[in-house]
């Protein structure tokens, strides 16, 4: 089956999420940073088994309902990009990391820069969850889909006992 998609209305506003033959290739907000040009989209389809579902499981995390996705996926990269996006793959909800701790996972902590282009150019967004991912001192910095919104995913995963204990 050819490149198709379909945009779904989020508390977090639309969402493209696009799929190419059985497996879902992408997801961007509006405005995304690298947002991939419309025309690569493929045609917009209703009724379309594999995007449902995709569209029911995000609308079911941000309703804090799901904590992972049990959807087929398949991104598009070189494979310095695959070998980031598989260790973003792997933390688990309700955590975070650093760039750093990623390059360093990659046997040197000095490519954290280029883990950090490779996490923004994640074609997966909230999918593959680099959303987790913070500066070294633990702030947010750059995300493809704005700032608001990884501090809302952030706040949507955060512990119950950390929310308790916040203060504002």
């Amino acid at each position: 089956m050819s490149t198709r998609h379909t945009v779904v209305d989020t508390t977090l506003g639309p969402v493209t999420i696009v799929a190419e033959g059985d497996a879902v290739t992408g997801l961007y907000f509006r405005h995304h940073t690298r947002r991939p040009a419309r025309e690569t989209f493929g045609t917009a389809v209703a009724g379309d088994a594999l995007l449902t579902e995709a569209a029911t499981q995000l609308k079911d995390y941000l309703a804090g309902h799901r904590r992972e996705f049990a959807l087929p996926l398949r991104a598009e990269g070189d494979a310095f990009q695959q070998a980031v996006w598989s260790i973003v793959n792997e933390i688990p909800y309700g955590e975070t990391t650093t760039y750093g701790r990623i390059a360093e996972r990659l046997g040197d902590r000095g490519l954290a820069y280029r883990v950090g282009q490779a996490v923004g150019a994640n074609p997966l967004c909230v999918l593959v969850p680099c959303h987790r991912v913070l500066g070294a001192n633990g702030n947010l910095t750059g995300y493809a889909g704005g700032l608001r919104r990884k501090q809302a995913l952030l706040e949507l995963e955060e512990p119950a006992q950390v929310r308790a204990g916040r203060l504002f």
